[in-house]
């Protein structure tokens, strides 16, 4: 690191495009989520700009930048190749984090200290290029990536603590001894059977809830870790049901709804993970006639005696038609007309597929859609029963029975992934939206039985909710739910936003129309009762139910409110009067 390059001792690199190129970088990062959130603008400014920044840095410090000597390539070999080696090493599988946020930060810290540095001598500038890379290189080797936020931004632990996952292995008691003889399980008034509820719509009914929280907060009855994962609860016969990763293997566990004590488990082989979620299943499990209808990550369906965890068919959706596509296979089965209707990532031409409910017979395939995190969805429009499928296609109804296509709305956003559940509003419409893609909203439908088909109609669109994966819900004349991490209010009539306010981040939000009240979980896993106004975001108490993030679904049943995350689930009693 010679200092004899210049009379004064100074190191004449040539800066001005190392501005240029970090103020390109950070323009990638800042202007499309203003401008363009949640569409591939977006994504691919996001993922390019780090990886296309560090080429131009490379290509600009060897041939542009004046530098000489053995620096002018023991640079480049110390940005490229500990990201190589950090991502095929102690990141393998985070490889996305290293090539977004480890090459970030050596831009900035290398980059940087070459405009900040100037008034330096050589020596000084030479060697804080080179500590300052290997220091990024070093903290990147200390920490791991435990997922990412719905803001796109790392979940980072030091890597020689214990993982979430890890502390739940270590703590788990011994599985219980099979259970052999139990009472079979059955769906009695207050039990929440399947996702969001028996009607798919995050609705509440017949409980009263004491609103004064302050007087007579939510008490805390049992709270215990969990493997990861991602979907919500069923709760039916005293009995709850949810899914988890557990080292290897796809895990159905059922626990004591009233202790929090586990029941038995079941457990498939299969781990699915990636960056953004990390490791575990996304469904919910379904209770129906006594069995648990499961469908993990990995594409296993299979159903289970509910009371015993018994096997009784498994089918493979991958093999049978499906592809586990970038985010896993995340539809929670649906149960109706004798057949179990799945999401099946559109494998084979078909995204939809349904099997025989009780010998796990294929009955059915159809759909147009090739990728989609939405569950079936029940409705009954004209008087007609049917199954509703939101994907990168658009809507589909189909006849439960024989998978007979009723009608469409086509709404394509290819490759771009669909989270969220239509809202029923009526026996006639029906809302559906996304947050990602280049055309984002919701849509209200207007579905009508004619005299040689159907007919479906659009009565408004809006960009004033943005659902991104948080379902909304209908309370009265209002959908109440999320414009990306905004929670907000649409009137049903005009489509128009009443109000949005920052509250809740990335949550899940039920509806209790008997009272006019909404729960939402937020983000970091507090849970608020709020009125559902169409005035204002009226927020009534908020409590402590778990920590860290938190995207799963809530669930009230028989008086309790359900909360679980990717690492704790708890059992909360709520005042009622």
């Amino acid at each position: 690191m010679s200092t004899a390059d210049t009379p004064a001792g100074r190191w004449p690199v040539r800066a001005w495009p190392a501005v240029v190129i970090l103020a390109a970088v950070a323009a990638a990062w800042i202007v499309p989520p203003l401008v363009a959130p949640k569409t591939m603008f977006h994504f691919m400014g996001w993922f390019a700009a780090p990886i296309l920044g560090t080429v131009a840095a490379v290509v600009w410090w060897t041939f542009l930048a004046r530098v000489r000597g053995p620096l002018r390539w023991l640079v480049p070999a110390l940005v490229l190749v500990p990201a190589v080696a950090l991502a095929l090493t102690l990141h393998k599988g985070n490889e996305m984090a290293v090539a977004i946020f480890g090459l970030m930060a050596v831009l900035v810290v290398w980059l940087g200290w070459v405009l900040v540095s100037t008034p330096l001598h050589a020596t000084p500038r030479q060697a804080g290029v080179v500590v300052g890379i290997l220091g990024v290189w070093a903290l990147a080797s200390a920490v791991t990536v435990d997922g990412l936020g719905g803001d796109m931004w790392p979940d980072l632990r030091w890597r020689w603590t214990m993982s979430d996952e890890e502390q739940f292995a270590a703590e788990r008691k011994p599985a219980p001894a099979p259970v052999t003889d139990a009472k079979p399980v059955e769906v009695g008034p207050g039990d929440w059977p399947g996702f969001r509820g028996a009607g798919r719509d995050g609705l509440v009914t017949g409980v009263k809830l004491d609103a004064d929280w302050a007087a007579h907060p939510p008490e805390l009855v049992w709270k215990h870790r969990v493997g990861p994962g991602w979907g919500s609860v069923s709760v039916a016969g005293g009995k709850l049901f949810t899914q988890e990763q557990r080292g290897d293997d796809e895990a159905v566990v059922c626990y004591d709804a009233a202790t929090g004590v586990e029941v038995w488990e079941w457990k498939t082989p299969g781990r699915f993970t990636e960056t953004i979620a990390g490791p575990g299943p996304r469904a919910t499990p379904t209770i129906h006639g006594g069995k648990a209808y499961v469908q993990g990550a990995t594409g296993r369906l299979a159903r289970l005696d509910a009371a015993t965890g018994k096997q009784e068919w498994v089918r493979d959706l991958v093999a049978d038609g499906g592809v586990l596509v970038q985010w896993g296979f995340a539809g929670s089965p649906l149960v109706t007309d004798g057949v179990v209707i799945a999401t099946a990532n559109g494998g084979g031409g078909k995204g939809v597929l349904a099997y025989r409910a009780d010998t796990g017979e294929r009955a059915w395939a159809a759909g147009n859609g090739k990728h989609s995190y939405a569950s079936p969805h029940p409705a009954t429009f004209g008087g007609v029963p049917q199954v509703l499928v939101l994907s990168d296609y658009g809507l589909e109804s189909f006849r439960p029975a024989d998978g007979t296509k009723l009608w469409e709305h086509a709404w394509t956003i290819p490759d771009v992934n669909r989270s969220t559940q239509p809202a029923v509003v009526s026996d006639t419409d029906v809302v559906i939206g996304t947050g990602v893609g280049n055309d984002q909203g919701i849509r209200r439908l207007r579905v009508s039985k004619t005299s040689d088909g159907w007919d479906v109609k659009q009565q408004w669109a809006t960009r004033g909710m943005k659902p991104y994966f948080n379902d909304a819900v209908v309370v009265g004349k209002h959908l109440y739910g999320f414009d990306d991490d905004r929670f907000a209010c649409v009137d049903l009539e005009s489509g128009k936003q009443v109000w949005k306010e920052t509250a809740y981040g990335h949550g899940q939000v039920l509806g209790l129309p008997d009272q006019g009240l909404l729960v939402v979980q937020d983000v970091k896993g507090k849970v608020a009762l709020v009125r559902a106004d169409a005035a204002d975001l009226d927020e009534l108490a908020k409590v402590p139910a778990l920590t860290g993030k938190t995207w799963n679904h809530p669930v009230v049943a028989n008086g309790r409110l359900y909360v679980r995350n990717g690492t704790e689930l708890a059992c909360l009693r709520l005042p009622v009067r």
